[in-house]
């Protein structure tokens, strides 16, 4: 009993109105589309635990990447799904109330047209989130015959820059862009970014390459097709938006060198969601 009232498909939605309803008493000058915004902190808490579970696992697999786990499986089955389940109905309800409050016709009330507005305007992160369901799921619990859960482990480490991407959001919330504590913030996104969602796969093939006593050149040629091709997938779209995260962090910083540009409005954390 206690095992169901703690897995994630408890825990993150109960969360999420829980701030609902907590934010507007402290924050009385905030709109629907800021509490839900701010709600979204449920991605901080999930990631924090991902990420403490990942380093379990790896530092128990280190010494033999193919040994098996068993929190990784157990996490993604507990709260992985719940969490990318309850993510995507949490990132809808942050576009209906971010449009809602504006006073857009279309975004009175909910409705398939407003369902099929977020759909478009976020579609890769909701191919992100649903590629997540139907094949980390499955690889996890089907195929990979209880193997390789450093791999798995290291997955979960992605989820390290979510924490300091939420809190550039909050810094927003609280009109504190233009704060030093925001600009570090904004560094160390970009920091966990790199390092955890891309540089991440060049050191999981190493490991593997070690492992066997291969070269890192050699080892895609080692493993099966499908493999390679799942990790391009799931690189692909980190790479995508590590540009984007650059791209405006090089504008926030040509905005604080310019003495005659407006306060700083942007923050490197803008317009980025971790998964």
């Amino acid at each position: 009993m206690l095992q169901v009232l703690a897995c994630g498909a408890v825990v993150f939605p109960g969360l999420f109105f829980a701030f609902r309803r907590v934010l507007p008493c402290v924050f009385k000058h905030w709109s629907d589309a800021d509490v839900v915004l701010v709600s979204e902190l449920v991605s901080s808490i999930h990631a924090a635990m991902a990420t403490t579970a990942g380093a379990i696992v790896v530092s128990s697999c280190c010494g033999s990447v193919i040994n098996d786990h068993w929190l990784a499986t157990y996490f993604v089955i507990w709260y992985g799904v719940p969490y990318m389940t309850y993510d995507i109905f949490a990132m809808y309800l942050s576009h209906y109330y971010r449009y809602h409050v504006k006073g857009h016709e279309d975004y009175k009330q909910h409705s398939l047209r407003t369902i099929n507005s977020f759909v478009r305007r976020e579609f890769l992160l909701v191919l992100h989130h649903i590629a997540l369901l139907t094949i980390l799921l499955p690889v996890t619990l089907f195929f990979r015959k209880d193997q390789g859960d450093f791999f798995i482990g290291c997955l979960f480490v992605t989820e390290l820059s979510t924490p300091f991407v939420s809190l550039g959001k909050i810094l927003i919330q609280l009109g504190l862009q233009d704060c030093w504590l925001h600009k570090v913030n904004g560094g160390m996104v970009l920091f966990t970014f790199f390092m955890c969602r891309i540089a991440l796969f060049p050191f999981m093939y190493w490991m593997y390459g070690r492992h066997y006593g291969i070269p890192l050149y050699s080892v895609p040629f080692h493993l099966p097709l499908s493999a390679n091709l799942g990790n391009a997938c799931i690189l692909a779209p980190q790479v995508y938006w590590f540009v984007l995260l650059c791209r405006k962090g090089y504008r926030l910083y040509q905005r604080s060198r310019s003495p005659a540009s407006s306060p700083v409005v942007a923050a490197v954390t803008d317009s980025s969601k971790d998964d």
